[in-house]
């Protein structure tokens, strides 16, 4: 049974003043093992198993001493990092508000601000082993439009990442159907010694998000 008492895997008799897609996304999330899981293991998000599965896959957080994790909110990836590097320095940045999680600190600002880079980094008071973004533009309903706006988020990461990581640190970043761009996707490969796609189990089946995987950066002056 749910807080409000509701057994979860009925159909919610409000739906009918709802919107269909509300409707159908509040009735998705009450019967997604994920979100159910979430709650019971404390997590914000069922993200977090996302970034968990993509740990067990490529073993992200080796040697991490310094984190960023971009588009934090509503905190999950970040709750991962302080479980699995409880040493490292971790910083966190999203337009939303993020309440507070022990061991992170959190701006309340637009990553695309000209002072954000030198926030984090400073907050950090050295350069991160590791880069995590999450983001996602908000979506229009255009899937070329969205995914356009979604790319120039990840873009702006990945040169974050490549001006600020430390010589063997890793990037990871979400994208969506068709993976990362070309000329991205070069410039990742120039940067760091190993790019890969992945879509951990935790992504929805019916959802176009896939993560781009970079490890080993090469340091040096970026490659562009």
């Amino acid at each position: 049974m749910s807080r409000s008492g509701r057994d979860p895997g009925e159909r919610l008799k409000t739906a009918k003043k709802r919107t269909n897609s509300s409707a159908r996304w509040l009735t998705r999330q009450l019967n997604d093992p994920y979100v159910k899981k979430a709650k019971a293991d404390g997590y914000r998000s069922r993200a977090a198993y996302k970034l968990l599965e993509l740990d067990e896959k490529f073993d992200l957080f080796k040697g991490v001493t310094r984190a960023v994790d971009l588009g934090i909110a509503p905190g999950g990836w970040s709750q991962v990092l302080r479980l699995k590097c409880p040493r490292a320095a971790v910083v966190g940045i999203d337009l939303l508000p993020t309440d507070p999680i022990e061991g992170v600190t959190i701006f309340q600002m637009d990553f695309m601000a000209d002072e954000a880079p030198a926030a984090l980094e400073e907050a950090l008071d050295g350069a991160p082993d590791l880069v995590l973004s999450d983001m996602a533009a908000n979506t229009v309903g255009h899937k070329q439009t969205d995914h356009l706006r979604t790319m120039g988020l990840v873009e702006t990461a990945a040169d974050f990442a490549i001006q600020s990581l430390a010589p063997g640190g890793t990037f990871v970043a979400k994208v969506f159907a068709g993976g990362t761009d070309t000329e991205l996707l070069g410039i990742l490969k120039r940067n760091f010694s190993s790019v890969k796609h992945a879509k951990p189990p935790a992504s929805r089946k019916d959802s176009s998000e896939w993560y781009v995987i970079a490890k080993g950066f090469k340091g040096g002056k970026p490659a562009g």
